[in-house]
């Protein structure tokens, strides 16, 4: 005779608990991915690291020969107070560098055309963490993550017994994912 006080254990319940605690850590990271993976599958269609910038100016008057004498003149002229890393001409234009922008000067005319880019601050570091920019240290958060979404999807199968879970219509809900990527695959040869 079993005892009445006894209580039995619902290895469910657990399960569920534990798959929901889980998922409540894997959020951040599951957002940051799939941003992140929406973003690189797109890299032909656009930048998901900076984005683009172009303008012109009129210097009113044309660059002088000496290089030193150049840069100034465009520098003060469009008023700019960073140290440009390089400056040189080559061909009709001068070209001075900066860490996110260029400018091609056109010496005879003084029409500069200005180029830059702009880190995209969320995305930028998000594809450098989803790339795995960050190497060793970040190999082990990355690691766990995958680790984390592999108990979520095998502890799933197991949450909901009956004909709703696994043996029922799960099933075909299981089968059917497995399936996407096994017809493309054979359909892409």
């Amino acid at each position: 005779m079993a005892d009445a006080g006894r209580r039995r254990f619902h290895w469910r319940a657990w399960l569920r608990a534990f798959h929901r605690d889980v998922g409540y850590a894997a959020v951040g990271l599951t957002v940051v991915y799939a941003l992140s993976g929406l973003a690189v599958n797109h890299v032909a269609d656009w930048d998901p690291n900076f984005t683009a910038s172009s303008s012109t100016h009129e210097l009113g008057a044309p660059l002088p020969d000496d290089d030193d004498a150049a840069k100034a003149l465009v520098l003060a002229r469009l008023g700019i107070a960073e140290a440009p890393r390089e400056a040189y001409r080559e061909g009709d234009e001068f070209e001075v560098l900066f860490e996110h922008r260029t400018l091609h000067v056109a010496v005879a005319t003084g029409h500069v055309v200005d180029e830059g880019q702009k880190p995209r601050f969320f995305l930028r570091a998000a594809n450098w963490l989803h790339l795995n920019r960050g190497k060793k240290a970040w190999k082990y958060f990355a690691d766990a993550y995958a680790v984390g979404l592999l108990f979520l999807a095998v502890s799933g199968l197991f949450m909901i017994a009956g004909k709703k879970g696994l043996v029922g219509r799960g099933a075909f809900f299981v089968a059917a994912g497995a399936a996407v990527p096994i017809v493309y695959l054979v359909l892409a040869r």
